[in-house]
């Protein structure tokens, strides 16, 4: 998930060897000792594992949290077509906890550029642990909203439907407007998104409303009504 997808940055998908450590000494932890072993050679159940593994942690440790992102989709019955890395939302007063957790439990942390996530390497692949979800702070309203879902047999909570679909429309730009990649999640979670919730969070955004247009007129969601529409 890229809540600010305009960000050159996160479109190279920096490696791990341009990011700094996160704060803390990584003599203290043997890192990712605790998680070696074979890795599937399938991507997506290499990303599933990742996504198991750190919110296994994140619920040990008590940490409120949600998946997010393609993973996300999935576990609300999207197709296994993971893209890139695994998306946590986390609430950015729980970072520097959530960032020493982590540690101890051998995944590498790594604090990027940006301001509104960290990094971290689990089992070989990406995860992002993001604080700010539409260029706003992830609330503890937001996580309540959450549902408990299975991952791959590991439940935890995801972003529910809507609070996921605005989250991706919200990250549209004029640098970054991919919607061939946001038709299918719309697609397959249509009858489980709020509409109206999602228009009106959205607001006059003019990359989303060219998207809602998009979405009407293959009929995916229902055209507003006459009097609605600017």
């Amino acid at each position: 998930m890229a809540p600010h997808a305009d960000d050159n940055t996160l479109d190279q998908r920096a490696g791990v060897a341009e990011l700094r450590p996160a704060t803390g000494d990584p003599e203290l932890v043997p890192q990712n000792r605790v998680l070696t072993g074979d890795l599937p050679l399938d991507r997506n159940q290499a990303i599933l594992q990742a996504a198991k593994q750190v919110g296994t942690i994140l619920k040990r440790k008590g940490h409120p949290f949600a998946l997010a992102g393609s993973v996300a989709v999935y576990a609300h019955g999207g197709a296994q077509n993971l893209q890139h890395d695994v998306d946590f939302a986390i609430r950015p007063e729980d970072a520097q906890a959530v960032a020493e957790s982590l540690r101890e439990s051998g995944v590498q942390v790594f604090t990027p550029p940006e301001d509104w996530l960290l990094k971290a390497d689990c089992l070989g692949q990406q995860v992002d642990l993001i604080f700010e979800l539409a260029h706003q702070p992830v609330t503890t309203e937001l996580l309540e909203r959450t549902r408990e879902l299975s991952v791959d047999s590991v439940f935890m909570p995801v972003l529910s439907p809507t609070d996921l679909v605005h989250s991706l429309l919200a990250a549209f730009s004029e640098h970054h407007c991919d919607f061939g990649a946001v038709l299918p999640i719309a697609r397959t979670l249509r009858e489980k998104v709020d509409w109206d919730a999602v228009r009106e969070a959205c607001g006059d955004a003019p990359m989303p409303d060219a998207f809602f247009y998009f979405l009407e007129r293959l009929e995916v969601i229902e055209p507003r009504p006459a009097k609605e529409q600017r």
